[in-house]
C-alpha cells in the first residue's frame, strides 16, 4: 500500500516548484542564494517531518534560520580564531 500523505520532502520540492517564478524574477546573482534555503530546508527535513506542522513554511522557515546560525556561530569562532593569532 502506498502513502495516503506526502512525505515532508515531497512537501518541499512542491513549495520549491511553486516559488520557480519569483526564483526567475531574481537577478542571477541571487539565484543560487535562494537554491541554498531549500538546500538547508531539505537538511532538516527529517526533523520538519516529524514535527508534522499543518503549515510546511513554518518549519522550512526555522530550518533555514538555524543553518544561518549555525554558519553565524562558525565565522564568529573564525574572527575569534584570526583575531587571537593577532
Amino acid at each position: 500500500m502506498g502513502r495516503t500523505n506526502p512525505t515532508y520532502r515531497d512537501t518541499i520540492r512542491g513549495l520549491e516548484d511553486q516559488w520557480q517564478p519569483y526564483r526567475r524574477a531574481l537577478r542571477s546573482n541571487d539565484q543560487p542564494h535562494f537554491d541554498r534555503l531549500f538546500e538547508h530546508a531539505r537538511a532538516h527535513a527529517d526533523a520538519s517531518g516529524y514535527l508534522n506542522h499543518r503549515l510546511a513554511e513554518v518549519p522550512l522557515l526555522i530550518s533555514v534560520v538555524l543553518e544561518q546560525e549555525r554558519r553565524l556561530c562558525e565565522l564568529e569562532q573564525a574572527v575569534d580564531e584570526v583575531e587571537g593569532d593577532t
